[in-house]
Order: C-alpha cells, then structure tokens, then sequence
C-alpha cells in the first residue's frame, strides 16, 4: 500500500479505497468510504483533494463520524460535556473519569463550509440576533436551535475573561435561549510584578503565580460539577492520569508537525496537518482513536521522508500560516499556487504544548489554559509565530483574518509589525477568508500567488 504520495479528488478515493479493500485494508468501525459522507450533507467534499494514504482516510473518517461517536456515547449511557472556548482543558478534566465524553459546539463553525450553507446555521444565528457581524462560530447557535448536528450536551461549559469577545455575546446568547452554561474564568496573563514569583508556560510565556493559583481554584470548580454529573469523584490522581494520556497524543501530534514542517519534501498536505493541529483540542470525542489516528499519520510521515517523497515539489515556497480558516479549499488553492504550508499558528498551540507532570495536577491544566494566544497580548503571540516561523524556515507569511472576530481587528497589524521587525526579510500578507469563500477565491488567488511569485524573485536575485 505504500503507493507514491499524491492528491486525490473524490472520486479517485473511491476507486482507491476499493483497491486498498480488495489488498487486505484493515479499518477502525467507523471506517468506510469518503463519498458516503456527501450523502449526510458534506457536500464540499465534492470540491476538496485529499492524500492519498490509508491513514488519511483513517483520519477524514475519524473526523467526518465524531456525531455519530457521541450519539453512540450517548445512548451507550454516558454524559456530554460541550466544552466552549477554553480549546484543551476542560476536556481533558472530563476523560479523568471513564461516564464522560467532551467535545466542543465551536467546531460547528466549519459546517457552513462542509454543507455548503445548506444547513442553514449561519442564518439561523442571524435570525436569533448575532448576525455576520460576529465570527463565523455563531454558526454554533443554529446547531444547537436545529438540534441536528450533534446531541444538546447535558453540560456545557464556557470560559470568559481574557478569551474572544463575541464567543462570549454568543455564548451569553446561548444561555438566554435556554442551555444552562457552567462560565469559569482565564484572566488576562501577565508578567509578575516585583516581589511576585513567576513562571514560565509550556509556551514559552511567563505568568505571575497568582494567576496560575486563581485559574487552579476555576478549574477545581469545574472537577466539582463534572464529578456531579459522572456521579462519582475525579481524584486528582485521575486528572493527572488523564494528563499523561493527553500528553501522549500532544507528543505524538508535535512529531508530526516536526516531520511535516520541518523536511525538505512535503510529506502530507496542508489540509490533513490542519484537522491532524485539531485533534488534540478535544480529541475528536475519542481520544483513543485519535492516538491511533496520529501514530499512523506520522508513521506515514516517517515514511515517505525516508524515501523522500512529497506531494509538492521541493521548489514549493515555504509559508507560514497565522489563524484557521473556515473555508477548507484555502489550503489547496496555496498548494495550487506553488505554496507549502510548513508551520502555522491556528490558534490553539497551548493545545499542542506537553503539559507539566511535576506539578499538582490543576496547577499543570491553569498554566495549559494561561498558554492560550487569546490569554495573552498580540505581541507575545507575534514573538511565538516569530519563533515558529524560524524553526521550519518560512519564506513568507499569511495572516488570514477571521471575518466579524472582535481580536482581528487589530491583532493581524499586530502581529505584521512584530514580524517585520524580527524576520524583516520576510514577506507577510494579511486578508479575510469567509466561511464560504466562493466569490473571493480568484481575489485570494492573486494574493497568494504575488506573494509566492515575491519569494521567488528575491531567490534569484543577484
């Protein structure tokens, strides 16, 4: 099976993955072909190109089936926690005990893009008041008012303070629509001031003590409810097992990124190693799998840098990429472009980041919290990117503004400045990607290709 790398649509998945059953394809149960999963509505499937190795499928069908695993958790008796915002800490409180499963309703924010607005949900939230004004995550309020896309969660959980203005609107909207919401609070992180003690953050960042003390207290709050609703204790011994285990898939998904980022070929494309970036946050509603998932990834990965082969050529300019995208064609149009995604900020690196094992445990999960980009200044974030974007070599940058996100407004300059002033070879480029991109592909095309076509330049100039 272990075929050059290649882009493939669809339909030429098809045909493959019956080739691959006919040699002996061994799956997980939520296995299957990719195109059964246009019939349930992900139409864009239809428009995307997928890699061609037996653990990418692995990895769109874990993805592609998380509803159906958390109306199976349902019905098999377990509780549903949905987890908002805080991207990789409450769910790793819930796994400490064996009752609960978390997942997080924000993830509606790309059903838009993969039903094509058939489902709705952005107008929808229109309709309840928080209208494109607001970032594409209020897609998450049609979701919970149709009540079809995943099961209503018997908790939900939010943090506030030094996290997204309007995911906050939103999840207070939320609320008066009648989902009670257990909000827990990350303050604005801060340096310590003379005579406090500091720490420094699985990030890199510092943090005043006093801050890790407070988010701790939050956190311990939140082992009390999730205890109520599992309807048995969580000790602290189980919250630090429940470290380790997330621990294991963060290392796991770190090698990969190092393999990825970091090879002269481009083993995976840029699209697998987003969703592969996302699993992590909430492991997929089965952290298991998703362990599974990203060991035979990376094996792959392994592979094919061994033997040298990529799915780009080695000539592909080398991009950083700032902040997700809602529309999941960006990552190909950049490849089609002659680009190559190898490093990027999406928002949730203190999901990446192992967290401590030598400190109590709800300790180690408040300075996992406190290492959130949206805890912090801008800047920080900038430095960070900086540092990331020397690591894998980039070439040039792209920012890619969320539309309606109340931080992207000004962080994107923010972030421009701090890079000029740190990388000032470096190109970088700033623009908006919407849910459905449809109408502004060809302009977004333009800008990647100036861009590439810059580096490009600056390469053969005497």
């Amino acid at each position: 099976m272990n075929e050059a790398p290649a882009r493939l649509s669809l339909a030429e998945w098809d045909v493959r993955y019956d080739t691959l059953r006919q040699r002996g394809l061994r799956e997980a149960w939520y296995g299957g072909s990719l195109s059964r999963h246009v019939e349930h509505g992900d139409r864009r499937l239809l428009s995307l190109r997928f890699d061609n190795s037996p653990a990418a499928l692995r990895l769109w069908n874990l993805l592609l089936t998380e509803e159906e695993r958390l109306h199976a958790a349902r019905a098999g008796g377990k509780k549903i926690v949905g987890a908002m915002k805080d991207l990789g800490t409450v769910p790793i409180l819930a796994y400490a005990v064996p009752g609960l499963v978390a997942f997080y309703p924000d993830g509606a924010w790309w059903i838009p893009c993969l039903m094509e607005g058939s489902a709705g949900l952005l107008a929808k939230a229109g309709a309840l008041g928080i209208d494109d004004t607001f970032c594409p995550v209020r897609a998450m309020l049609g979701a919970f008012e149709t009540q079809r896309h995943f099961p209503i969660p018997d908790l939900l959980t939010c943090s506030v303070g030094a996290t997204c203005d309007d995911f906050s609107a939103i999840a207070q909207r939320l609320e008066h629509m009648g989902h009670p919401i257990h909000w827990w609070e990350i303050p604005h992180r801060r340096p310590a001031e003379p005579g406090e003690e500091q720490t420094l953050l699985p990030t890199g960042a510092t943090v005043a003590q006093s801050e890790i003390a407070f988010v701790a207290r939050e956190l311990e709050r939140l082992r009390r409810v999730l205890q109520d609703l599992a309807g048995r204790s969580i000790s602290l011994d189980d919250v630090s097992a429940s470290i380790r285990a997330a621990n294991v898939v963060r290392r796991l998904l770190c090698a990969l990124r190092d393999a990825v980022y970091g090879s002269p070929c481009c083993p995976l494309p840029a699209l697998e190693m987003l969703i592969a970036e996302v699993l992590p946050v909430h492991f997929c509603s089965d952290r298991s799998e998703t362990e599974a998932v990203l060991r035979e990834l990376l094996a792959e990965v392994v592979r094919r840098v061994h033997c040298g082969s990529g799915i780009l050529p080695q000539s592909a300019v080398r991009l950083f990429w700032v902040n997700p995208v809602a529309d999941l064609r960006i990552p190909r149009l950049v490849e089609d472009c002659g680009g190559r995604i190898c490093g990027a900020d999406y928002m949730f690196c203190h999901a990446q980041a192992t967290i401590p094992e030598n400190v109590p445990p709800l300790e180690a999960l408040a300075m996992a919290a406190l290492s959130d980009p949206m805890a912090g200044t801008a800047v920080d974030r900038g430095r960070w990117i900086c540092r990331e974007a020397r690591r894998f070599g980039a070439e040039a940058m792209v920012i890619s503004r969320i539309p309606g996100a109340s931080h992207c407004a000004t962080e994107g300059e923010i972030i421009r400045r701090v890079v000029t002033r740190e990388l000032p070879h470096l190109p970088v480029i700033e623009f908006e990607v919407p849910s459905v991109a449809d109408a502004l592909l060809p302009t977004l095309q333009t800008r990647v290709e100036a861009l590439i076509e810059t580096v490009r330049l600056r390469k053969v100039k005497p």
